[in-house]
């Protein structure tokens, strides 16, 4: 605790000796139609070289020499917009933006706030997801959704269109940490792998950190998914209903307070709701796609609701609650249902006389699933957490920057399941993490440097973790840059995800074990009870024109431990945990086209994926050693109200253990007198090969095409027709191989849909 403190203080001042500042001209921007914050926008002083991109939550701030200056506000796709400003000694203006938006691109902004921080942040193993990209990706059942999104960013692997399984840069989907709002969320993705929980239309932005992430995030090993929420429409009551085969929803959001043109605060609410209908409709529609005559055996139901208070200043207050359920019955395979609720507020808060913002938050989860395969006994695991966080930013000049803050979080997780021999694993666990952070931004015209560091401290554990981070820029060019990340990581969660099971729906979860845990082949302890890693991410970054940019990041991690059920308990003195170490390492390229109609991005990832328990080093089942995804977007027609969208995606077959032999398989319920010669078995036992996953599965490939029509009908409301074709190849591309029946499964085949989605 002492440290913490000492760091905190520290913190503190070097704030008051590095930022010393004369004077500081801070604000937000708005769009002016909803009230909506507006990220990346360019806020410029027209008689200096200083200037600034807004954050997503559209505020921004900049210290400059006490004076009076003209700033200019410009972002793509909006009227500019600039007016006269005076910033006295030692004072803190606050200016509100409200643009307004423009029907056709701004050509003469020549430089994009996404380029120009580009230039101010390291930015490396980051994408940021905006709805725009959400919805001009080829959405299966014309309803676009980041669980889509996702599986086309370079170096994110998915298992395919069942099971909802996300693997990146060589971490397994327990290894990567899914916010919403700063509140940990356990399993985002529904069964069937084309929906997540998150509402499409209430997403302001999604921050996807592939590795090599900073300080500000902590206990997990592989990655992270930042996702933020907007606020309800400040100025009229709006919404949207829509339709489909696979789902129908509803969003509604209204000012409580409306917003004035002339300042002050306002406050709204937002509320959405989906409900899948896959599994009526395909009985009818889908019939070809099912294995049996019950139709696809996917539900779900999504509800999400937001209270907005928003203060003149800048300040903030959000209050959030959602309801998430997942069903699937595969019949003579598998039953599971899974419920996720819970709620949570933030705040930031924009004190008036200092140079800082505070940001806040607070969270409950309670997720509990239950699968039931054959005749076995069912599979249960739940967990329930709250977590707090609490950050301070400060603005200095010429964009430099020091970020610090505390996290509290505690963990109850319940397991239970039999393994194949018989032996229950039945395990309840509680751990508290107590996080401190700092992490500081430099920048001159040529470099940028992200020092971090964290202390991770497992409670229940007694293990305080030390982990350094660090990120670099070097900016060689305008249009050339060098990047650079690394850090060490740790996290205690476990997940029961088991690589020879037939279907991996269950995710079960295990936290702080305490029992004993022992290195491979041995009965010595391991030093600690935690699963670590160490990334090293580089790579460069090319402007090749005005209007297409260049990415290329090779990458290292090393997961020097790693923990997980023992699934192969014979014996009830065997251990319930084995230990492990893993390899990841991998090159993503990536290349962007992005000029007013048309949008192409193409993908490619290699990667290699290990794991050692030191008997044998082998290949995970989700290493797919290449991958290419090409999408294509592009809009015509009067105010470009048609927009016809494909995407390609290839990639290379998942390795697979091999089937050496069979053999019958009795209970023995009437012991030495069960006849094994012409008595009935209770089962077939199958031999793998001694060598793991040294076969490989067929090539994937699936490609999606739509094409969407927009109606305008007022100047609020509008309709959007969206005709969309999911493996428009029909292409059998395999699911898994039933071993037993010598019966390959594979994953669903070309599906056309019609969607329908009214704007008001």
């Amino acid at each position: 605790m002492t440290k913490k403190i000492l760091f905190q203080l520290l913190g503190i001042l070097l704030t008051c000796n590095v930022f010393a500042q004369k004077g500081i001209l801070r604000g937000n921007v708005y769009d002016k139609a909803t009230g909506q914050p507006l990220a990346y926008v360019n806020v410029l002083l027209k008689e200096t070289t200083f200037g600034t991109t807004t954050t997503q939550d559209g505020f921004y701030s900049l210290n400059v020499p006490a004076g009076s200056y003209t700033v200019s506000v410009s972002f793509v796709g909006y009227n500019a917009t600039e007016t006269k400003i005076e910033i006295g000694n030692e004072a803190i203006v606050y200016q509100r933006f409200d643009l307004v938006e423009n029907d056709k691109d701004l050509e003469t902004v020549e430089i994009s706030g996404k380029r120009e921080a580009a230039r101010n942040t390291v930015q490396i193993s980051k994408i940021t997801v905006t709805q725009k990209q959400l919805k001009a990706l080829p959405s299966t059942g014309g309803e676009p959704d980041i669980a889509q999104y996702l599986t086309v960013i370079p170096g994110v692997i998915s298992t395919g269109d069942q099971g909802g399984q996300i693997y990146i840069r060589g971490g397994s989907p327990v290894q990567n940490k899914i916010l919403l709002d700063g509140m940990p969320i356990y399993n985002p993705f529904h069964s069937i792998g084309f929906f997540s929980v998150f509402e499409t239309e209430t997403i302001r932005s999604a921050d996807v950190l592939t590795g090599g992430f900073n300080a500000e995030y902590g206990g997990r090993v592989s990655a992270i998914m930042d996702l933020k929420t907007r606020e309800g429409n400040k100025k009229r009551f709006s919404g949207l209903v829509s339709g489909s085969p696979f789902q129908a929803k509803v969003l509604l959001e209204a000012p409580l307070s409306a917003l004035s043109d002339e300042g002050g605060g306002s406050s709204s609410v937002l509320f959405t709701a989906k409900q899948s209908l896959l599994d009526k409709t395909s009985t009818n529609l889908y019939k070809y796609a099912a294995r049996d005559s019950f139709g696809l055996p996917f539900g779900y139901t999504d509800i999400y609701g937001k209270v907005s208070f928003n203060a003149a200043g800048g300040s903030k207050f959000n209050v959030f609650g959602f309801n998430f359920k997942d069903k699937v019955s595969y019949t003579n395979i598998a039953d599971l249902n899974w419920n996720n609720r819970g709620g949570g507020a933030n705040f930031t808060l924009v004190p008036a006389s200092l140079s800082l913002v505070i940001n806040g938050s607070v969270g409950y989860s309670d997720y509990q699933m239950q699968l039931v395969e054959g005749k076995t006994d069912p599979r249960k695991s739940g967990i329930t957490s709250t977590n707090a966080g609490l950050d301070f930013t400060y603005f200095g000049s010429n964009n430099n920057e020091i970020k610090y803050g505390v996290e509290l979080t505690n963990v109850t997780t319940s397991l239970q399941f039999k393994n194949f021999l018989g032996f229950t694993f039945d395990d309840k666990d509680n751990s508290t993490e107590l996080a401190g952070f700092v992490k500081y931004r430099w920048k001159s015209k040529a470099l940028v440097l992200e020092p971090g560091l964290r202390v991770q401290y497992y409670a229940s554990l007694g293990i305080a973790k030390i982990e350094p981070r660090f990120a670099a820029k070097v900016n060689i060019s305008d249009k050339f840059r060098l990047k650079f990340s690394g850090g060490l990581y740790s996290q205690n969660l476990l997940s029961t995800v088991n690589e020879r099971d037939v279907v991996n729906l269950f995710v079960g979860f295990v936290s702080g074990p305490e029992y004993p845990i022992y290195k491979p082949g041995t009965q010595q302890n391991v030093s600690e009870r935690l699963q670590t890693a160490y990334h090293v991410v580089g790579g460069f970054e090319v402007d090749l024109s005005k209007h297409l940019e260049l990415n290329v990041e090779p990458y290292l991690k090393n997961f020097t431990q790693l923990i997980g059920i023992n699934r192969n308990k014979t014996q009830s003195v065997d251990p319930n945990y084995v230990v492990e170490t893993g390899r990841a390492t991998g090159l993503d390229i990536s290349l962007k086209y992005d000029k007013n109609n048309l949008y192409v991005w193409t993908a490619y990832s290699i990667g290699y994926v290990n794991r050692n328990d030191q008997i044998q080093e082998y290949p995970t089942n989700f290493d797919r050693r290449h991958n290419l995804n090409v999408v294509t977007s592009y809009s015509f027609g009067k105010k470009k109200s048609w927009e016809m969208g494909g995407r390609l995606n290839y990639g290379t077959g998942f390795p697979f253990t091999l089937t050496q032999a069979f053999y019958t398989k009795f209970d023995f319920k009437d012991g030495l007198n069960t006849d094994v010669l012409k008595g009935n078995p209770s089962n077939i036992g199958i031999i793998y090969s001694a060598k793991r996953n040294s076969g490989r599965l067929p090539v994937y490939a699936r490609l999606d095409a739509s094409i969407k029509k927009s109606i305008e009908f007022t100047k609020h409301t509008r309709m959007e027709i969206i005709a969309s074709v999911t493996n428009a190849a029909d292409r059998n591309n395999i699911f898994y191989f039933d071993r037993v029946k010598y019966e390959r499964v594979d994953q669903l085949p070309i599906l056309p849909s019609l969607a329908m989605t009214l704007h008001f």
